[in-house]
């Protein structure tokens, strides 16, 4: 799954942004399950790269919220 560009973000809804958003946890989750288990990230870097898409999701869904869209 790529990580969304700023650029997507005001293309998306709010209900893609959600779906979005799930994926990305569950992806999130398997990586860091598969560190816990013992056995190596494939890709570590990732890790860092979704915690910090999902907080741009979160923020833009805020910012929906709150109207300032």
């Amino acid at each position: 799954m790529a990580i969304i560009k700023k650029r997507e973000f005001k293309e998306m809804n709010e209900e893609t942004l959600r779906t979005r958003l799930a994926e990305l946890r569950l992806d999130l989750a398997k990586s860091k399950s598969q560190i816990i288990v013992g056995g190596a990230a494939a890709n570590a870097g990732r890790i860092k790269e979704q915690k910090k898409t999902v907080a741009r999701i979160l923020t833009e869904l805020n910012k929906m919220k709150k109207g300032g869209v």
